[in-house]
């Protein structure tokens, strides 16, 4: 987190000593805010990789919080905790009603991403970038899936944004 705060703060810096960015349309405002948008993204993106590669192949568990076994949503919950200094709540279902709505197309690192895997049972993971996002499988631990993937295309539900970006 000390990090993140670190590159706004240099973000901040650079737009408003003038870069030339900013030189060429000073009026623009929207060019500064797509650069700390920029760094922001960048800088969850490596946060969201650190995580994957303490918590890689991690098993699932039921209920679990730990690398002996997590869940979908006790992963999700302790990346935001552990790397985004962000209290989510502890359920799938709870996770799914916090933040706003965000189209599957407008999806930006950070944000939560929902599944239908089964009649009453949901899914939770983390879009990375790519088209990728981050989360437990009961089959396969912790890993990285793609959104393209016939299985998660069809199981898609909906997507939030919990992060000021």
């Amino acid at each position: 987190m000390k990090r993140i705060k670190q590159l706004i703060i240099l973000a901040i810096v650079v737009v408003t000593s003038g870069c030339s960015l900013l030189q060429q349309a000073p009026n623009d405002s929207s060019q500064a805010s797509s650069l700390v948008n920029s760094i922001a993204n960048n800088t969850i993106v490596q946060q969201l990789e650190a995580q994957y590669a303490e918590w890689k192949g991690v098993k699932y568990a039921y209920g679990g919080l730990k690398k002996s076994g997590v869940d979908c949503s006790g992963f999700v919950y302790r990346t935001f905790k552990d790397r985004l200094n962000k209290l989510l709540p502890r359920s799938t279902v709870k996770q799914s009603e916090i933040g706003r709505s965000v189209e599957i197309s407008n999806l930006q690192s950070g944000d939560l991403v929902f599944f239908k895997t089964g009649f009453k049972v949901r899914h939770v993971g983390i879009y990375t970038s790519g088209n990728n996002f981050l989360h437990a499988s009961t089959s396969k631990g912790v890993m990285i899936s793609n959104l393209d993937n016939p299985y998660w295309k069809d199981a898609f539900w909906q997507a939030r944004r919990v992060l000021s970006h």
